[in-house]
């Protein structure tokens, strides 16, 4: 990684505008997990009404999350997300830990995943092989990843058009659902799972609205406009996942999604026969990659401010002035995206397995991030230009769930189908993450 030439005295611009901050913020949540999650939530409701307010509270919980970031963001704007606030809140000690963990299995393994689901559906249109998946995976994050060495501007422009298509696509979907209705199946009782089973999928589909958080140090007037690009983009995918499952329920019904195993293409068949696989390949496609470019995008922030601070990683502390962007953080962030692209082609399913690595340690980091507003508070209690509202009730509800969700996440290893494939991806994340603790010990010395 070559340094370029004034990259230590470069720094962020302030680029990004509050719909920019919304388009990348959407872009981190929307995924494909809206085709693939209803039938899990499904089965694990007792019928529509359950099921509906199960993507509605999925929103609420978001958006507790959203406002303590946003208070977080507020009191410290700058680019670095949780990093800074853990910086801050709880020492240096837990914020190394936690971006070495962000850069080996948080934010790589979540990468990684969102690109096998980019690698299934692309290989629907066209297969490269055996491998095809993998292959179309990896040629995803390495084309986003130069997208978005080559600047800021060029990767946010890509951003908004590619979501723009996503939305208009999803919208219009929903809307011939509920125009053309079906046959809908009535729903049966709950077979099994339980509405906090349910959730586990819930939240996982909403997952993605922190990025937002790493925005901060190139967001104009980011003290007022992170309250609003948080709340505004959390708020418009909560709607637009309620119309998405209103139009599941008009064609198929409570009982028709619970049985089926990819319930968006079957919507696609009722009102578009075959045809409707290949346009619903295109769509998820398009879901996933804006999916990918933001959390490439965001994802190399934290290694950035990690490599201002320690010594061991500096050359991922340089900006590179030309196309503003951390380049080296960047391409150091796509080449361990690219190896467990390729350890997880190895496994029965490359998405379950990036999933399972990163889960634990993703949530362990959220509660921290959670609790830290609790000591900001304490130290500064008049500081920031944004409160969260209904404080302490809206961060002590916000942590509480972060601590439900590191429990699931750790005893969904012990189903008998799922254990057995991929507990040991479960442990090989903890296990990175642990061994950020000898390197914290050698950085201090350093």
């Amino acid at each position: 990684m070559a340094r370029q030439p004034g990259a230590l005295s470069a720094a962020p611009k302030q680029l990004l505008t509050v719909t920019d901050g919304v388009f990348l913020t959407a872009g981190m949540i929307i995924g494909a997990l809206i085709f693939e999650a209803p039938s899990t939530v499904a089965a694990s409701t007792s019928g529509s009404a359950e099921f509906l307010l199960a993507w509605l509270f999925g929103g609420v919980v978001s958006l507790c999350g959203a406002l303590v970031y946003a208070e977080l963001a507020a009191r410290h704007p700058d680019t670095g997300g949780e990093y800074a606030f853990l910086t801050r809140g709880m020492g240096r000690g837990v914020a190394f830990l936690f971006a070495w963990s962000r850069m080996t299995v948080i934010q790589t393994g979540a990468i990684a995943a969102v690109a096998f689901v980019f690698g299934n559906y692309a290989s629907e249109i066209f297969r490269l092989g055996e491998n095809s998946p993998a292959l179309w995976a990896a040629i995803a994050v390495a084309v986003l990843t130069l997208l978005n060495v080559a600047g800021t501007l060029q990767s946010k422009t890509v951003q908004k058009a590619m979501e723009i298509a996503l939305i208009a696509g999803l919208v219009s979907f929903s809307l011939a659902a509920l125009i053309v209705g079906g046959s809908p199946k009535p729903a049966a009782p709950a077979s099994g799972g339980s509405f906090g089973f349910a959730m586990i999928f819930v939240l996982l589909a909403y997952g993605g609205w922190n990025e937002a958080a790493y925005l901060a140090g190139e967001v104009r007037d980011a003290r007022r406009s992170m309250t609003r690009i948080l709340v505004i983009g959390v708020l418009a995918v909560t709607a637009l996942y309620l119309l998405v499952n209103l139009g599941y329920l008009a064609v198929l019904g409570h009982g028709g999604i619970r049985q089926s195993k990819a319930v968006a293409a079957d919507v696609m068949r009722a009102l578009a026969g075959e045809r409707g696989a290949v346009w619903l390949a295109l769509i998820v496609c398009v879901s996933v990659l804006t999916t990918i470019n933001a959390a490439i995008f965001t994802g190399a922030r934290t290694s950035y401010a990690f490599g201002r601070d320690f010594a061991v990683f500096r050359r991922l502390g340089t900006w590179r002035e030309t196309g503003s962007t951390p380049a080296n953080a960047l391409l150091l962030q796509g080449g361990i995206t690219l190896v467990l692209v390729a350890l997880g082609s190895g496994t029965p399913d490359g998405f379950s397995a990036m999933v399972a690595y990163t889960s634990p340690v993703f949530w362990a980091f959220m509660f921290l991030t959670g609790t830290t507003l609790f000591v900001l508070r304490k130290r500064d209690p008049d500081h920031g230009a944004f409160r969260v509202p209904l404080y302490p009730l809206v961060p002590i509800a916000f942590s509480l769930m972060c601590l439900y969700m590191l429990y699931s996440s750790i005893d969904y290893v012990r189903n008998p189908e799922y254990g057995p494939k991929f507990g040991l991806a479960v442990l090989a994340g903890l296990a990175v993450m642990a061994a950020g603790v000898p390197l914290y010990l050698l950085a201090g010395r350093k």
